[in-house]
């Protein structure tokens, strides 16, 4: 899990030491040894994560910490010689995701931000899902169907319906495996229902409803949603 981590701190042989653990550990470093220019380098190129040195000469990072936390919120390691609760309190209290007291031993900080990278990253967004069956898309998370591109309003019945075909495109359904798809708990529904969803979709998808060029009619079976091929 690389990162962006930026270190401000003004002990150099301190500073030193963290950015080559963390360089070994796969990270991109940087290192600022005072106060304005940590926050001028975390305003100006934010990090993934800022390890913040409590007691740094011109800004300390108390203020540092208040000021990012004021207008983002990315994960704050704050490191300090103060030890007691009512300091770790403090600095946890003006926005600080964790805090370490010195002396302390490189592997733990390290371990200590591989942890707040973790917490702090956002599962990616999964990829969204489309049936198709040639000009015709249905959305199931958006609950949107469209052909050729223009939004096709339908009801909750046949969007069910339409989504159970358009996921197998050419296989061809019976009446009660679709009415299996459509049924609403508690209400009672036969299999003329599915034919009364055929019908209506078709005269909102079909350029003709009676040839019928998607939703067809498997004589003594069912139906199928054809990727646009017409019946002969």
């Amino acid at each position: 899990m690389s990162a962006y981590v930026l270190v401000a701190e003004d002990d150099e042989k301190q500073a030193e030491l963290i950015r080559r653990y963390l360089v070994h550990d796969g990270h991109a470093v940087t290192v600022a040894h005072d106060g304005p220019t940590a926050l001028k380098e975390a305003i100006q190129r934010p990090p993934d994560l800022l390890v913040l040195d409590w007691m740094l000469p011109g800004l300390d990072g108390m203020e540092i910490c208040r000021r990012i936390r004021a207008t983002g919120d990315m994960p704050i390691l704050m490191l300090t010689a103060r030890s007691t609760e009512d300091d770790l309190l403090l600095g946890l209290d003006i926005g600080a995701d964790d805090y370490m007291t010195k002396p302390y031993r490189p592997r733990e900080l390290v371990a200590r931000i591989r942890t707040l990278l973790r917490r702090s990253r956002r599962p990616e967004r999964a990829e969204e899902v489309l049936l198709k069956a040639g000009p015709l898309t249905v959305a199931p998370d958006r609950h949107e169907v469209s052909l050729h591109g223009r939004p096709v309003n339908c009801t909750p019945g046949e969007f069910r319906l339409l989504s159970t075909l358009a996921a197998a495109p050419d296989r061809v359904f019976t009446r009660a495996q679709l009415l299996h798809c459509i049924t609403d708990h508690g209400r009672a529904v036969t299999e003329r229902t599915v034919d009364m969803h055929i019908l209506n979709l078709r005269k909102k998808i079909e350029t003709s409803p009676h040839r019928p060029e998607f939703l067809l009619t498997v004589h003594g079976v069912g139906y199928k949603l054809s990727r646009g091929r017409r019946e002969v």
